[in-house]
């Protein structure tokens, strides 16, 4: 993740919505890009939902991409 900011976090485990964290974030900072690395699981859904939604509600343009892990830590499509 060099060159990169990074910010993790489990919708499993933290009983938090993300959404307005990560609104605030991309709002407040010049950020050029968005990539969500996420797990296969269904629960990962929860993260990815999160920050596409705070893409939305930021009201900036921000190009973004998801990238999906599978548990044995290949890179799916």
């Amino acid at each position: 993740m060099r060159g990169k900011v990074t910010v993790i976090g489990c919708p499993k485990l933290d009983a938090v919505d993300y959404t307005e964290k990560l609104t605030a974030i991309i709002r407040g900072n010049d950020i050029k890009s968005v990539t969500i690395v996420r797990m296969e699981v269904p629960c990962c859904g929860g993260l990815q939902r999160a920050a596409e939604n705070a893409l939305r509600n930021s009201g900036k343009f921000i190009p973004w991409q998801v990238v999906t892990i599978s548990r044995d830590g290949s890179i799916l499509d």
